[in-house]
Formats: structure tokens, sequence, C-alpha cells
């Protein structure tokens, strides 16, 4: 049965293997901590276990629709923008398309629900549109031939500059909505139409090209919710701490999470309605696919909607009170200061398990034809986000401003990229929107709001940036590793001089 859907029990049992690898050291960290630190309501622990059972099963069919069904869409419209050989055509799909994905995004919809005094359909749509002009300014880089470094170099110290005269409340929030845009869901889209538009240009960069459009995509939400911060200037002032929710029995448990279940089903059913809606007028007019290929993706879309709609319930019911719980409670230890190392433990594993890491460590190995180990990679990258976690906690406990983290990091990245091949450059920046998995969004954001309240802090000022760290850590790490492997060609070609 299985199969005549697309789907065997070998492909779901990766997927399934695979999402539980990336929730399991999260959950294993803050059963330690629960049962040596703190006490935690048994019945809280109960709901985010079933909570995670819920998103582990939901990333599971969703990464399963989004390879059955979004990543072919995403390819078949950027072979048709191909095929177009027009510019205007092109732009305007890929803003349609940057648009429309977005809204879907599972992250985005996390981090919406988080985020006070704006409404969710607001700041989701605002984003959303900020990642669909800027994918057709991505497209028009292609097009164009510009080179990634001159974009970086002017947008960046532009947005900068910004964060500078907007409200103190939504910097974190921004260049955390950077981070959470560029998931699972727009990916694939992204990455399909770059590969097609590229491919139309003969020339040596061509290729390198098809690089850095979920970098530039993810400068889109930067500034759109800059533009929220001066029209909604409210700030932390609207929050409200979360409450752990009173299980007495199995009964209430299942209540708990049925009563979240018609929610998400009709919130997940609007924010898929455009995408089918543009996949259908697509296939009309131009696509026209048939046979086991359209049913295939018609299946996808259905396991989707309903990993997206498990995952959204098990982290809204279950997960994420428990851990904006459990920062409150460390919050208010006399040694508080125990969640920078929990922190860095926490970002050291979800990088590790992260599935987007090992396929950037395979590009990577491509790319440099073996000088550069995949395990250089993952582990300089883990190292590297345990650090930005550690301060993203350590800035929470003393109020330090996100931008006195931010400024030099993105600085010494844009001084990079004049020193390393391009191609390590747009894999770097392209990296920081996937490195950021559904557990910092679902998990360590939670965690620093709880903390963030706990000592007095202004949540929107405060806690709000973990996302924009660890999204912000790749940029300096993989251009490191460009460095090294520089120094590594030049050697080899100095022996091939020597001999």
């Amino acid at each position: 049965m299985l199969k005549k859907l697309g789907l065997d029990n070998t492909i779901l049992t990766a997927k399934l293997a695979e999402s539980l690898k990336s929730t399991l050291p999260v959950v294993a960290i803050v059963f330690a901590v629960c049962f040596i630190f703190i006490p935690v309501p048994a019945g809280a622990l109960l709901a985010f276990v079933f909570g995670s059972i819920l998103l582990v099963v939901g990333v599971g069919l969703f990464t399963i629709g989004v390879d059955m069904a979004m990543t072919p869409i995403g390819s078949h419209i950027g072979s048709a923008v191909t095929k177009s050989r027009s510019l205007m055509f092109a732009l305007f799909i890929s803003f349609l398309v940057g648009t429309f994905v977005t809204v879907s995004e599972p992250d985005l919809q996390v981090l919406a629900g988080q985020v006070p005094s704006i409404p969710n359909p607001v700041i989701i749509g605002a984003v959303a549109l900020g990642v669909g002009i800027f994918l057709a300014v991505a497209m028009l880089r292609i097009f164009l031939g510009i080179s990634l470094r001159t974009l970086l170099l002017v947008t960046y110290p532009i947005i900068i500059a910004l964060a500078f005269f907007m409200p103190a409340d939504y910097i974190g929030v921004a260049f955390d909505s950077g981070g959470v845009t560029t998931g699972p869901m727009t990916v694939p889209f992204i990455i399909a139409l770059g590969v097609g538009v590229a491919s139309s240009r003969s020339d040596s960069d061509a290729q390198n090209d098809s690089f850095g459009l979920v970098a530039i995509s993810s400068i889109g939400p930067i500034l759109a919710v800059m533009i929220l911060g001066v029209l909604y200037p409210g700030g932390g002032s609207d929050y409200t701490p979360v409450v752990v929710p009173e299980i007495a029995d199995s009964l209430e448990l299942w209540a708990l999470f049925a009563a979240e279940f018609p929610r998400f089903f009709h919130e997940v059913a609007l924010a898929l309605t455009p995408i089918i809606i543009f996949f259908v007028v697509f296939q009309i007019f131009k696509l026209r696919l048939h046979g086991t290929e359209l049913m295939q993706i018609v299946i996808g879309i259905f396991y989707t909607y309903i990993g997206l709609v498990l995952f959204l319930t098990g982290v809204n019911a279950g997960f994420l009170p428990v851990g904006n719980y459990l920062g409150q409670l460390i919050g208010a230890l006399e040694y508080n200061w125990v969640i920078v190392p929990l922190g860095m433990v926490i970002g050291y594993f979800i990088v590790q398990a992260e599935p987007a890491v090992h396929v950037l460590g395979k590009q990577v190995l491509e790319v440099t034809a073996g000088a550069i180990p995949g395990k250089a990679l993952s582990v300089s990258l883990s190292i590297g986000i345990a650090v930005s976690v550690g301060l993203a906690m350590l800035r929470i406990l003393t109020g330090l401003p996100l931008l006195w983290l931010i400024v030099p990091g993105y600085a010494l990245a844009l001084v990079l990229s004049f020193f390393v091949p391009t191609i390590f450059t747009a894999i770097a920046f392209d990296s920081g929107g996937v490195a950021s998995g559904a557990m910092t969004a679902t998990f360590l954001m939670p965690l620093a709001m709880g903390l963030c309240t706990a000592v007095g802090g202004n949540v929107t000022q405060d806690a709000f940036g973990v996302v924009a760290m660890v999204a912000m850590t790749p940029l300096i790490t993989i251009q490191l590793l460009g460095l090294l492997y520089v120094r590594g060609m030049s050697a080899v070609k100095k022996k091939e001089n020597a001999i």
C-alpha cells in the first residue's frame, strides 16, 4: 500500500530516524536536567514527551512530503523559468514562489507565535513578501552576473545602519526571522530555481552563481521585520509568560492536544493553499504533468499537510511550553549561569544531528575535491554554534545588546569574503540559513524567553537573537575552512613546483 502512495518502509524509517536523531539530544538533556537539577511537574514532562513524539513523526512526514512534492515542483518551475528565457517572467515567478512558500515554513510559524505585539498573519505576511522580493533580486543577480560579495557588501552595511535607528525591541526579532525563513519548505524551491536559472548561462561563473540564493533571500525578512518594528512599537510590554500545563491523568493529556488539532488543521490548510493554487495554475498553463509524477506530487502535498499539523501541535502544546518553563526555573536559580554551558551542549548536539549540515558537508567535499573532509566541517560548525548559543544565553543574563555581537560577527564574515574563493562565501552565507533547524526555534528560543522572564529582562530585546547567533556562526566558520583550503592548495602547488 505504501509503495502505491510513493512511499515505502525504507524511506519512512529513514526520515523518522533523521527526525528522531535531531530531537533526541534535546529530549535527553531536558530529562537529565529535570531528574538531576530542577524538579518539573510529572504532567508537564509527560506533555513534553507526547509533544516530542508528535514533533518527530510530524517532521518525518513533512520531509517526505517535501521530497515528493515541494522539491519536484521547484525543479519543474526552475526548468520552466529557464526555458522561457524571459527576465521579467523569471523575476515574477521568483517573487510568487518566495512569497507563497515562505507562508507555510514551519519555523516561521513557530517564531511568529512567540513575537509579542505583532499579530501572526502580519509578521508572516511581511516576512513572506520580504523573501519574495529578495528572491527576485537574487535571480536578477544571476541573470546580470553580479558578484555575491558585492551584493552582500551593499546590503548588510545598510541593515546594520538601519538597526541603529529602529526600536531596540525588534532588532533580535528581525535577525531571527532571517534564519527561520530558510527552512525545509523554502530551501528546495530556492535551490531548484537557482540551479535552473544559472544553467541558462554558459560562462564559467554560472555554477558559482547558483549558490547564494538562500543568503540573499534571508535579507528580505530582516528588513521586513525592521519596518514592522516601526509600525508596531509595543515591544515586550505585551508579552505574557508561558504557563506550563497542569495534567492529572491521560484523559487530560489527550484533551490538551486534542484542543489544538482543529486550530492547526485550519491554519496549515490556509498556509498551504497559496502553494496549491500556484501549482495548479502552473500545471494548467506550463507543466502539464500527468500519471505517476502528478499523483506523487498530490500525495506529497498531503504528507506535507499532515506533517505540519502534527509538528505544530506537538510544538505548541507540549514542546515549547516546557522549554519556556525550564528557562524560567533555571533563571530563578542562584547559579543561573549554568544556562550558558547547558546552552552550549544543546547547540553542539543540535547541529550534529541536523540533516542539512550533513548535506552541506557533502557539498563542500565535492567543491574542494576532498581537501576539506565533511567531518571537519561538521565539528567546526558544532563548536562554532555551541559558542554562539553560549554567548546568546550570556547576553540574556547580562543584558548585552545584540548588535555588540552581530556587528563584529558580520564584519568579520564580510572581511573574510575577500580572502577565500567565491564559492566558500556563497556556501557560508547559504548555510547560515539552514544551520538553524527546527530545534533552534522550538526549544532554544522558548528556553531563552523563559530565562529572560525569570531574570527580569525585556523579552524582545534580550531573548530574541538566539536564531540570529546560530545563523551567523557558519558565515565565519565555513570561510575559515575556505582559508585552510586556500593554504592547502598553495602548499600543494609549491610541492609540485619544487618537483
